[in-house]
């Protein structure tokens, strides 16, 4: 009879490369869902839960990213303060206006694990306004979205 058994690979085994996805005229859901699964490396044959195997990815042109329906005038953001009454809440499209990348973090932080690890994860993600980026020394390879 032949046994298996289950390879559990490590974080020093494998290489995290480094993407960059250009977010001009995306949808932001439709890229956070296409950004979080990189993030935790289910796109890796080597695919381990508990490890945090993806790879770093930079979002270029936050400014421009587009949403549907009345999102921009519905979707709150809320935020409190610890204090009674500390509530504070800010539509879509006053955060789009003052910080763009706060949204595409948001969304992606959304479909991330809510523990040590997602946090982890999460600070693979770098967003900018525009196209330029001082990453330029870890090469990054660019994909289509």
């Amino acid at each position: 009879m032949l046994s298996m058994s289950t390879q559990s690979f490590k974080q020093t085994d494998l290489d995290q490369s480094w993407i960059l996805i250009d977010a001009k005229d995306k949808t932001l859901g439709r890229l956070a869902a296409k950004i979080a699964p990189r993030l935790r490396g289910k796109h890796k044959p080597e695919y381990t839960p508990n490890t945090d195997l993806g790879d770093y990815i930079i979002v270029i042109n936050a400014n421009s990213i587009n949403v549907t329906g009345q999102k921009l005038k519905q979707k709150k953001y809320y935020r409190h303060s610890g204090y009674p009454g500390g509530l504070k809440s800010k539509t879509l499209d006053k955060l789009l206006e003052i910080s763009p990348e706060k949204a595409i973090i948001s969304a992606v932080k959304g479909m991330l694990p809510k523990n040590k690890l997602g946090r982890k994860m999460l600070k693979k993600l770098k967003v900018y306004q525009e196209a330029d980026h001082p990453h330029q020394a870890q090469n990054p390879h660019k994909i289509d979205i």
